[in-house]
């Protein structure tokens, strides 16, 4: 590989001028969004490297987003959100740019406090992965930094977010479960925990509606406490023939709760979980559970931001990226006819 790559070698590559290229490196106007990504990817693909120090000293930009995730989902069993993050870098080296991880401590958000990466002006804007508290959110409504929640959001707050469809994913998941003749369905997930959990459930709470069927309190189980760490979770004194996890590893820790009480997956109780992470594939059997399309978020998420660099008055709202089910040995059909998928 060439060792000195140079904006001609990607000119020529591309067949376009180097001047487009120039314009698309530089983000300057003349050139579409879609042909600077393409430029911009190529250009890495390459080997290309900007001089960020000299463009920084001549733009008064520090070239490095903020990536947040509050320290409860970074534990050891936790990959999701480290996963996301690894997507958002690359995405980010599309556009010139470096990720700066950074754990937002439990002191941290009670404490309403920002890590110096923030206040001494380091980042050109934040992206913050996983749910914070309602005062932290408020915090970072006062920070004069373009910002972005990924995976949650605040509908009282002026905050753009990307959030895969959870309500339509746990839907099509209990819609699932019905047409298998399970009749007698629990939710598993702190309802007042995340946007995520909330919304989930309200996915598995109108495919009841729509088929008729009553909730009943006792099949609402709670998994976290008001922090947002795994508790103990606790089985109704009547079994429900199916469960509703709101991730993969609610359903994996519910798995091991139930094979510890002496019930069978799938013969006695089907399981379903959400994300398709890791702890899908660890639990045996393997779950049936909703992809997350990762790559689209942080592709999504990562534009956004860069938009908001270039324009801090840009609005995008809230945008949903869809998932799909993933149909694996961890429901069992109760029903006398045949499921067709």
């Amino acid at each position: 590989m060439k060792s000195n790559i140079t904006m001609k070698d990607i000119a020529n590559k591309l067949g376009v001028s180097s001047v487009t290229v120039s314009k698309a490196l530089n983000d300057k106007e003349g050139v579409s969004d879609n042909l600077k990504l393409k430029i911009k990817k190529v250009a890495g693909e390459m080997g290309y490297r900007f001089n960020s120090a000299a463009k920084s000293i001549k733009d008064g930009l520090s070239y490095n987003i903020g990536v947040m995730i509050p320290q409860r989902f970074t534990g050891l069993n936790d990959s999701f959100y480290l996963r996301v993050y690894q997507e958002i870098a690359v995405q980010l080296d599309h556009y010139g740019y470096f990720g700066i991880l950074n754990i937002l401590s439990s002191d941290e958000e009670e404490e309403l406090s920002f890590p110096r990466v923030y206040s001494e002006n380091k980042v050109d804007g934040i992206i913050i992965l996983g749910q914070i508290s309602k005062k932290y959110i408020e915090t970072v409504q006062n920070m004069d930094l373009p910002k972005l929640f990924l995976d949650f959001y605040d509908e009282h707050a002026m905050i753009d977010s990307i959030v895969t469809d959870n309500f339509y994913g746990a839907y099509e998941l209990t819609n699932y479960l019905i047409q298998n003749g399970h009749r007698d369905i629990a939710y598993v997930g702190n309802v007042h925990s995340t946007s995520s959990i909330q919304d989930r459930f309200l996915g598995y709470y109108k495919s009841l509606l729509e088929h008729g069927l009553k909730f009943e309190e006792r099949l609402l189980l709670n998994d976290r406490d008001e922090r947002g760490y795994y508790i103990d979770i606790e089985l109704p004194d009547r079994m429900p023939t199916a469960f509703v996890c709101n991730c993969d590893q609610v359903a994996y820790n519910l798995c091991e709760r139930l094979r510890g009480a002496g019930y069978r997956i799938p013969d006695d109780c089907s399981v379903v979980g959400f994300d398709n992470d890791i702890y899908a594939t660890l639990n045996s059997p393997q779950l049936t559970t909703v992809e997350v399309d990762i790559e689209q978020m942080a592709r999504t998420a990562v534009k956004s931001i860069m938009d908001k660099v270039s324009n801090p008055n840009r609005r995008n709202g809230r945008v949903l990226v869809h998932g799909k089910i993933i149909y694996r040995q961890s429901v069992r059909n109760i029903s006398d006819s045949p499921v067709v998928l």
